[in-house]
């Protein structure tokens, strides 16, 4: 990676552009730190992180839908590496870019929470799109309202991790993945770094992050690269704040501080810097912004629209959807004793009917529903380890994923 950056910041000197602020130390991430896992899972993960993407015509509500696109792209069993399929190597052919972009963040999101929730068996791992949290308090683009930052650079993802009523900690995530091998995946690394450097949390230097390259080769099992870098930083210690009250809109001055040298005051680098007095603010934005998603992804938009302020698109889920692109919280489902309410999407795979189905547990989502994010976090953590782990609900006859923020993807063949 390091040969990669050094080629990329020579590549800018000579086109006369600013040279990158990359983040240092990063190393790679024990194997032993890693985890199995099973396509659904995958999908589930990136289908799930993209609900509040805003990037199609569904203004949100059915963008998680997107991950079926991919539902036999992989191949592989539980003694087996997974490996791209006969259709995801078609599929690659003329769709390589969104295809490895995307699969590149299920995997990486999928082993960022098992990682970390390994790492700290008593919190509890959330990810939050980082886009829809940094625009409730900078403007990311000229659209947005406020001093611009100018900088396209940032993590995709925040991984928080936390324990109720306790200060939680913050990894910026930036994931990537390709078709073609390890010096793609050494100049992907490299770009990450650069997102990751880009948001700060407390001092200079001293936030930890998790950098991802996915390798999707049309022969051979596809490979996850990672890295990581430690430091004392990226913990938000504010108590007081509630999480059930409304978050507003802040105009946070774009800049990272650096460290005065001696004497001198040094000049504020791009990118976007979470101070202390902006610790309890950001923790009340992740928080929100994580519910958002869940009830995004069980198709609620009445339930979502409160839990984001106006920048962060609340008007794209109080607003009026097209009737082909919108999803509804009308669907119902029980799975290993527990009841699920979603939203559900009915298509033809290979001339065959196939149901998908997205919700949330059924007394978790009513929590949501009724703005007690407070309750829901607080029960989320007590019950994040007695999930049923099976991937197959024999009376749903159907791969099934259940992740420990009560959220599901359930998958089935209709009969004709």
């Amino acid at each position: 990676m390091s040969a990669a950056a050094a080629d990329d910041d020579a590549q800018r000197e000579e086109k006369e552009l600013d040279r990158l602020r990359r983040k240092p130390g990063l190393r790679p991430t024990p194997a032993e730190d890693l985890a199995q896992l099973t396509p659904w899972d995958v999908l589930h993960s990136f289908g799930r992180a993209v609900t509040l993407a805003r990037r199609g015509a569904g203004r949100g509500l059915a963008e998680h839908w997107g991950c079926l696109k991919y539902n036999q792209a992989l191949t592989g069993d539980s003694g087996s590496f997974m490996a791209l399929s006969t259709e995801g190597k078609e599929t690659a052919d003329y769709y390589k870019a969104l295809q490895s972009a995307e699969l590149g963040t299920g995997f990486a999101l999928a082993l960022v929470t098992r990682l970390l929730s390994k790492r700290y068996p008593d919190r509890f791992v959330s990810i939050v799109p980082a886009d829809t949290t940094l625009r409730a308090g900078w403007a990311l683009t000229s659209r947005d309202s406020g001093p611009k930052t100018g900088y396209r650079y940032r993590p995709q993802f925040f991984a928080e991790v936390w324990r109720p009523g306790e200060p939680s900690r913050v990894f910026p995530i930036a994931c990537k993945g390709n078709h073609s091998g390890l010096s793609a995946s050494h100049t992907q690394l490299a770009s990450a770094s650069a997102h990751v450097e880009a948001v700060h949390i407390g001092a200079w230097d001293e936030t930890p992050c998790l950098v991802f390259s996915t390798e999707l080769p049309l022969d051979g099992p596809l490979t996850v690269h990672t890295l990581q870098a430690g430091g004392e930083g990226g913990w938000l210690d504010a108590p007081g704040r509630v999480l059930d009250h409304a978050l507003e809109d802040e105009n946070v001055y774009p800049g990272i501080q650096p460290p005065a040298q001696g004497e001198k005051h040094a000049e504020p680098e791009p990118g976007f810097h979470v101070s202390p007095a902006l610790y309890g603010w950001f923790q009340h934005a992740l928080a929100r912004t994580a519910a958002a998603g869940a009830t995004a992804f069980a198709g609620d938009a009445r339930a979502t629209a409160p839990y984001l302020t106006k920048r962060q698109g609340q008007r794209h889920f109080a607003g009026i959807t097209h009737a082909a692109t919108d999803s509804v919280q009308d669907a119902r489902h029980r799975f290993f004793g527990t009841d699920f309410v979603g939203t559900d999407h009915v298509f033809r795979l290979n001339r065959k009917r196939v149901e998908a189905f997205s919700g949330v547990a059924k007394d978790l989502f009513r929590h949501l529903e009724e703005g007690r994010v407070e309750q829901y976090r607080r029960e989320i953590y007590a019950r994040r380890s007695s999930w049923q782990r099976n991937t197959w609900a024999p009376r749903w006859n159907g791969p099934v994923s259940i992740h420990p923020d009560g959220s599901v993807l359930a998958m089935r063949a209709l009969r004709d």
